[in-house]
Parts: structure tokens; sequence; C-alpha cells
């Protein structure tokens, strides 16, 4: 069943215009959408300064009698008109210089944490499934847990079968085993587990997450390693070339606001007396 979408009220607000082109409220009401802020002025007031934005490279593409040829990506969704034209104006307009090797081979080794593959766990678990907001349930499920890791401290060799009669995880029917493990794969606490424990040793405490609590078991970390710089220099230097792209876009819009008649909503670098 279709739901009917949610309307914002908002206080009376200013009209919005760019050079003398009219910014209907209706527009920024529907843009307020994609820009979520804390209060609803805060998203009005985003909305309309997109929307002004946008306007102002329309008419700068138009002026320039720049003629818009839409784009169609792999999948065949098709660019609308005005997004290619701004698109083609930006291209046209804003000059990016290229990335050297020297620009890339130097950011790699500032920021050689970036580029260093995550570390591998080999691991078993057993879950016991428990929510921390029924005390009662919660409390079963330690009491479950306690029960076992005690089993496990004098036999550790018993892991296997431990995990096969007691976890509600379907990996119980390996032993518990859940194969190999990297970074985002299981929940923060899970992972800081993980990585606390040495290889072959047994979490001494239940570990929670919002699963319920559990008994893990590392069996083998894999460190990671240092990406070597070709490997990554074309993602370097495409990472460099979106921020120039970005930067300078960001200076020629500054160069346009400078110039427009804006009224209704503040610009950075627009001129205080065409803001009302």
């Amino acid at each position: 069943m279709a739901c009917a979408a949610q309307t914002i009220e908002l206080p009376e607000r200013p009209l919005v215009s760019v050079n003398g082109v009219t910014i209907p409220h209706e527009a920024i009401a529907r843009e307020v959408q994609h820009h979520p802020a804390a209060k609803p002025i805060a998203a009005w007031q985003a909305a309309a300064r997109a929307l002004v934005v946008r306007e102002l490279l329309l008419q700068e593409a138009r002026r320039l009698g720049i003629e818009s040829t839409p784009r169609s990506d792999a999948s065949g969704c098709r660019e609308a008109e005005e997004e290619a034209l701004v698109r083609e104006l930006v291209e046209q307009e804003v000059t990016t210089p290229e990335s050297d090797e020297a620009s890339c081979q130097r950011y790699y080794e500032q920021n050689r944490r970036r580029f260093r593959s995550e570390p591998i766990y080999e691991a078993a678990h057993i879950l016991f499934p428990a929510r921390e907001d029924d005390a009662e349930e919660f409390a079963a499920a330690e009491r479950a847990a306690d029960l076992v890791l005690g089993e496990l401290k004098s036999q550790p060799n018993l892991f296997g079968n431990l995990a096969r009669a007691h976890s509600a995880c379907p990996s119980a029917a390996q032993g518990g085993n859940l194969g190999q493990i990297t970074a985002g794969q299981t929940t923060g606490e899970f992972e800081e587990a993980l990585a606390a424990l040495a290889p072959g040793a047994i979490s001494q405490a239940p570990v929670k997450t919002r699963y319920g609590l559990h008994i893990i078991r590392l069996d083998r970390r894999i460190e990671g390693m240092d990406l070597p710089f070709e490997l990554v220099s074309d993602r370097i230097a495409d990472y460099l070339r979106e921020n120039v792209i970005r930067c300078a876009t960001a200076q020629y819009v500054a160069r346009l606001v400078s110039k427009a008649e804006i009224t209704g909503i503040a610009l950075a670098g627009a001129p205080e007396h065409q803001v009302s």
C-alpha cells in the first residue's frame, strides 16, 4: 500500500531569485529531502542554496550557448537535459590539471596507512542469542555461555562439539567455524575481540553484540600488508583529480555568485547588497 508523502510545515520563507529568475517555494520544498539537517530551517536553506547554484550554472551555460548532449550509463539510465548542460559547462569552463606521478607518489608516501590491506582472521564462535532489553532472556543466555566457557577452559578441544550442541548460528554445523573474516563483516565488538586474541586462544569472557553473546576462538591471523604504489597509483590519480575538480568547480561557482544578483538566501561570496 502506498504511503502518502510527508509534508513538512515550514514558516513563510523569503522569495528566492537568481538574476531575476524566481526559484519557486515548491521546488525548494521538493529539494529539502536531499538535504537532511537537525532543523527544518537548515534543510530549507541548504536546498535553496543548491537550487540557486544550479540556476546560476544553467544561466551561464545558456549565456555561452552550450548545447547539452545527455549521456547514458552502462545500465541505460540517461542524463536529464539540465544535468547534461551543467556537466558540459563545467567540462568546458573549469580547467583542471592532471595529477602527475610525482604528486601521486607524494600522496602515497604521506598516507601509507590508507594503502594497507586489512588483516584476515580465521575464527569460530558459539552464539547464545539474547536481547539485552529482555532481562530474563539475557540472564539465561549469560548463564548458558558461562557454563560452556567453563567447560572450554578445562577442555578447549571440545569447542567444535560444544558449538554443534549449543550455538544458534548456522556455523554450528561446522563446529562454529566462520571461515575467513575481514573488517566490516562482523560487528565492531566482535572485531575488537578478535583483534585482542592470540591465535589459538578463546575469549576469556562472553562477547556481547546485538545478536547476543559469543564465545570466540581465533584460529589464525594473517596480518595486513602495504599495497605497492603500482597497484594503487590509478586510484590515487582518480582521487586527486576529483579533488582538484571539486575545488576548481567551487571557485568557478564562487566567481559566478560574486557577479550575480541573488535574493532570499545568503551564499558565500555573494556581495552583501545582493542578498535580501
